[in-house]
């Protein structure tokens, strides 16, 4: 007897990578559109440089939005800075000391950011 929830089909060709969840193409993966967006609502921005070599991150933390508008947010708030950063499980981190700026950004976009941490 073979367990589904181990194996499957994890690669075709035709469509590239596929879902462990729903079985689907990860690009018409429903898993996805059906995870609530993490997030307590309140926005929080930091700046953290503990872990990171001495290097000095700004730190979005509590958007309350999907994976697809928070990587959206995530491009036009480097943009807006002029660095690079990335995405990673709900939070946005921004290269360098982006505070003021991704405040100021946030709430160009109707959020209402709080000042987090130091």
């Amino acid at each position: 007897m073979k367990n589904n929830s181990t194996g499957g089909l994890v690669y075709s060709t035709e469509t590239g990578r596929m879902c462990p969840g729903c079985r689907q193409p990860v690009a018409a993966c429903q898993c996805k559109a059906a995870a609530a967006p993490k997030g307590d609502g309140v926005v929080r921005v930091s700046r953290v440089s503990k872990g990171r070599g001495g290097k000095t991150v700004t730190v979005v933390k509590g958007m309350a939005l999907d994976a697809a508008d928070l990587a959206a947010l995530g491009k036009q708030l480097r943009t807006a800075c002029g660095s690079g950063g990335t995405v990673k499980d709900g939070v946005i981190e921004i290269q360098g000391d982006h505070c003021d700026l991704v405040m100021e950004a946030l709430r160009k976009h109707g959020h209402d950011p709080k000042r987090a941490g130091g």
